[in-house]
């Protein structure tokens, strides 16, 4: 919740800064109004508790009726929710909670194309963290609202030793060795590869997961069937909704799709005034 409201805090300076001179100049201060939230095509909705925050940070006394839930499949037209109170309330939050909610609705709607593109397989559709910054914690609801799984949240929770650590530390088996010394027992170390050599590498080192970077549908089957179960294996690097499906069918356990969270498109919501409010 505080990582919640630092981020609307300072959306909201941000937008409306010393005044809003917009509203301040043609809206009298005691002016009533009732607005919906409107979806203007279809959807994966995320973010509605998000929103609700944003009203009630401008003016407690603003109303904010839900009429779905995130999760919900939107189509042209559902409300979303509406919201009531003073009309500057309403101005002043609307743009601050749109921006979030097209946003995290975006994310959970790639998200679930993702998702449903390797339904039946055994593979799970992760994030990374390619994020907005100062966004992670939303967007990685999102990316779960969609039906997907977070990857680490950040550098403190979880061990990659990627390309550049290996280079910086001498070699993979160097990395996972000194890696092994310093964790607690209870720690994963991934290790991401390149080749089949790398994976037999990470393998003789240990590694609980092998992340195979950038490989061919083929190579992919490769590892997993060289790794045969005794690492998890997660496919990564130039993953679409075109070939995500093959990637899935070589058997890898996890794919990480940065594209979840640095290449959504916002979906389009409308915050429209009801006229006789």
């Amino acid at each position: 919740m505080f990582e919640i409201e630092r981020i609307v805090r300072t959306a909201l300076a941000e937008d409306i800064g010393a005044g809003d001179l917009t509203t301040e100049a043609t809206i009298a201060p005691e002016t009533q109004a009732q607005a919906r939230l409107v979806a203007k095509e279809p959807f994966t909705l995320a973010g509605l508790d998000v929103a609700c925050r944003v009203f009630a940070m401008v003016d407690s006394s603003i109303k904010f009726t839900a009429r779905h839930q995130d999760g919900d499949e939107l189509k042209i037209g559902d409300e979303l929710a509406v919201v009531s109170g003073p009309a500057a309330g309403l101005l002043q939050a609307e743009r601050v909670a749109l921006n979030l909610l097209q946003r995290m609705s975006g994310i959970a709607t790639m998200t679930a194309h993702f998702v449903s593109a390797v339904a039946g397989t055994e593979a799970q559709i992760v994030d990374t963290r390619k994020t907005t910054p100062g966004l992670r914690v939303l967007e990685k609801y999102a990316v779960r609202v969609g039906g997907g799984r977070n990857h680490r949240y950040a550098l403190y929770d979880g061990v990659l030793i990627k390309e550049n650590h290996i280079a910086a530390a001498g070699g993979i088996s160097a990395a996972v060795q000194r890696a092994r010394r310093r964790l607690s027992h209870i720690h994963k170390v991934e290790i991401e590869t390149r080749n089949l050599d790398e994976v037999h590498e990470a393998l003789e080192a240990g590694a609980d997961i092998i992340l195979l970077d950038n490989m061919d549908n083929e190579t992919l089957r490769q590892a997993v069937e060289l790794v045969a179960g005794r690492a998890r294996t997660e496919a990564s690097g130039g993953v679409d909704l075109t070939r995500v499906r093959g990637i899935a069918q070589t058997g890898v356990n996890l794919i990480s799709v940065g594209a979840l969270t640095h290449s959504c498109r916002a979906v389009d919501i409308s915050m429209l005034f009801d006229s006789e409010a």
